[in-house]
């Protein structure tokens, strides 16, 4: 798992299929390692990490070994990503990653309520 990045994301949620499918077609090195958590929630024990944590937040497994949540996962998977290393830079570089936190947490709290309820998102 070293010198690749993992993202764990929710397969079942629409809306986080078109980011992924995004990321996924400009991730021409495929420096990522793209784990569906719900099509392969078997994978989440090798990681220490609980299905309802993963579905609850954004985890990144960066190349050190290290997880990253919310926000801060977000830009773990910018900075190997064509196009969006750069913004990974000007977020850690400008300090950013708190306030983003802050628009993350409720929109990850909506959606895993939508998800709960069967509710496309």
């Amino acid at each position: 798992m070293k010198n690749q990045v993992a993202m764990f994301f929710d397969g079942g949620c629409p809306l986080c299929m078109r980011e992924v499918i995004h990321y996924q077609r400009i991730d021409r090195d495929r420096a990522v390692r793209w784990i569906d958590i719900s099509a392969q929630p078997d994978q989440l024990e090798s990681f220490q990490l609980s299905y309802e944590n993963a579905m609850a937040r954004l985890h990144v497994l960066d190349k050190e070994g290290h997880m990253h949540t919310g926000a801060a996962a977000f830009v773990a998977l910018w900075n190997v990503l064509p196009y969006y290393r750069w913004l990974a830079r000007v977020v850690r570089s400008t300090g950013l990653v708190p306030l983003l936190e802050m628009v993350y947490q409720p929109f990850a709290r909506w959606r895993l309520a939508r998800r709960r309820n069967n509710c496309p998102v």
